[in-house]
């Protein structure tokens, strides 16, 4: 990609943010309009600024990237990332906007009248919110070093920078005016590349997506590597190169026998056309034939990992702090239901392109499958397709829906957790203490990101949802359900189910893919972690009746019945 295309893409999403963002200075005033938009904000309105925020790093890059490595087990990441609204329509969307809260542990003080409830939910919020906020970060690094070359530190601080701007301009009411032009954005981005390339792909012959072979470089390649990279190769490949391979200096023409290999940082290597694509050791080599064929992802538990896939994707999109505010924006209920309604055909539109380019990507960019970095197939497909200006043009067209995938949802988190801190961590109130905040909370993952390493976008994502839908999830949909859920069973519940899928997440992250029978469980931990929460939860509930918070009766009138009716609770803050 032009990387002078590339960075002028950049700096327009950049600037365009921070304009719309700084409009938001002249409108908001209230505490109100910094935290929930003073509930304004009309359901067409809120569904695209919910696009916007929703569709993240993991959607705009690594969905396609997860495709393009494992194949169509990945499928379920969209899927499960659309069908989540579906659940949070039927089951939260309408009492939350009725409980009057202004964040996630608002709510659960509001239904538990307990402030240790309410403790713990935030800590789960500011936790969950993190992990969220990390592979944004992450992912703008990579980006901006795929467009230009830059160290990934620097794309990182260029989100920081302009998201803790439009949030401290505005607040909610800032970003909601962001958030709603970024869908649209991201959604031509991502489109009408594709577009191009699907037609350039036809113009080419329609090379089969499921041919037999093994991925081979479609013409002369040069691969550079910014890590030392273990590679395996399923048959002797020649290459000409600079650089260490296998703790030897390589300066000219050499060879791989079959076997793994490590090369070096710093290494440059070129391929000729034909040759067999190396993989680094972490995903699996399959055939494009075998990756095209469900279950053929590497795990020892395919169907498992499937199931416990669905659960955290399905379940985790309502215990997701920066998607449960944006519900509180709603005038009403109803306005709730018909902003989540609206969502579904966004979302569902959106998520038909990421697969196309993961499928494509194995004919075009199987590089990546050798230096491992396979969600920047998005970044390049479109240039090493099309060719010529016009492909480096739709390359940085991508590059800067990218870019804006970072930053709204950046900003929906940052808005999430400064509202959660400087109410519950902090005490400060009012529009100071908000702004306060938001710097503490774009401080944290920054740090993070520079202890973490480079960790795949989706994987990250994927554990966020699985701490939500084990501990959030059952917080909600039993005390929005239930009038038994007593307080200790609220802790008891949130505590087994969010700790060890975040413990289970975080080994997987750290010691990687392993052979033994437990590491599926471990990878994949929201199918037994999710309903331990609900099980605990409830169970725990029935064994402490009497500390069942007084006024539940009145509290779930309160929810479920209709706004006409008059019961709705006064907004406080």
């Amino acid at each position: 990609m032009n990387s002078t295309y590339g960075i002028v893409a950049v700096l327009v999403v950049a600037l365009g943010t921070a304009l719309i963002g700084a409009y938001g200075l002249r409108v908001s005033r209230t505490t109100s309009d910094f935290f929930v938009a003073s509930r304004t904000v009309s359901p067409w309105w809120n569904a695209s600024a919910i696009g916007g925020e929703y569709l993240s790093a993991a959607s705009f890059v690594g969905v396609a990237g997860l495709i393009f490595a494992y194949g169509p087990d990945m499928l379920w990441f969209p899927v499960g990332y659309t069908a989540g609204y579906l659940v949070l329509l039927a089951l939260v969307a309408a009492p939350l906007r009725r409980s009057g809260a202004y964040t996630l542990p608002d709510f659960a003080e509001a239904r538990f009248g307990s402030p240790v409830v309410r403790a713990v939910a935030s800590v789960l919020a500011l936790g969950i919110g993190w992990l969220y906020l990390l592979p944004q970060l992450q992912g703008a690094g990579l980006t901006l070093h795929t467009v230009t070359g830059a160290p990934d530190w620097v794309g990182a601080l260029v989100v920081a920078v302009v998201v803790t701007g439009n949030v401290i301009s505005g607040g909610m009411r800032s970003v909601t005016f962001v958030q709603a032009f970024q869908y649209w954005l991201k959604l031509t981005a991502i489109t009408v590349p594709l577009v191009f390339v699907v037609l350039a792909w036809h113009a080419q012959g329609a090379r089969d997506l499921a041919a037999p072979s093994s991925p081979q470089f479609s013409r002369e390649t040069s691969v550079s590597f910014d890590t030392s990279t273990t590679v395996h190769a399923e048959q002797p490949v020649a290459f000409t190169g600079t650089g260490v391979v296998d703790g030897a200096r390589v300066d000219g023409p050499a060879s791989m026998a079959v076997g793994e290999h490590t090369v070096a940082a710093g290494s440059r290597l070129t391929f000729p056309a034909g040759a067999p694509v190396p993989h680094v050791s972490t995903i699996e080599r399959t055939t494009n034939e075998q990756w095209a064929l469900p279950m053929r992802s590497g795990e020892q538990f395919p169907l498992y990992g499937v199931y416990s896939l669905i659960i955290a994707t399905f379940l985790g999109t309502m215990g997701l702090p920066h998607v449960i505010v944006r519900f509180y924006t709603n005038p009403n209920g109803r306005a709730a239901r018909r902003t989540t309604l609206i969502v579904l055909g966004l979302l569902g539109f959106f998520y038909l392109m990421p697969p196309l380019y993961g499928a494509l990507g194995r004919l075009y960019a199987p590089e990546l499958l050798m230096t491992g970095d396979t969600d920047a197939v998005v970044l390049v497909l479109p240039s090493r397709v099309v060719g010529g200006v016009g492909g480096q043009l739709l390359g940085a067209l991508v590059a800067g829906g990218a870019f804006a995938a970072f930053l709204s949802t950046s900003s929906g988190l940052m808005v999430s957790l400064a509202g959660v801190l400087s109410r519950d961590v902090l005490r400060l109130r009012g529009v100071r203490g908000f702004r306060v905040s938001t710097v503490i909370a774009v401080l944290v993952p920054l740090a993070m990101s520079s202890l973490v390493g480079r960790v795949p976008v989706a994987d990250m994502v994927g554990l966020a949802f699985a701490v939500a839908a084990s501990s959030l999830c059952p917080l909600l949909v039993l005390g929005i359900w239930s009038t038994r859920i007593t307080t200790i069973g609220a802790v008891a519940g949130m505590l087994a189910g969010g700790v060890p899928a975040l413990a289970a997440g975080m080994v997987t992250i750290s010691s990687g893919s392993g052979d033994a029978w437990y590491h599926a469980f471990l990878a994949r931990p929201a199918a037994w972690t999710a309903p331990l929460g609900f099980v605990v939860m409830y169970a725990v509930s029935l064994l402490t009746p009497r500390r069942v918070p007084p006024g539940v009766n009145h509290v779930m009138v309160r929810l479920h019945a209709p706004e006409n009716l008059g019961l709705r609770s006064q907004d406080r803050l």
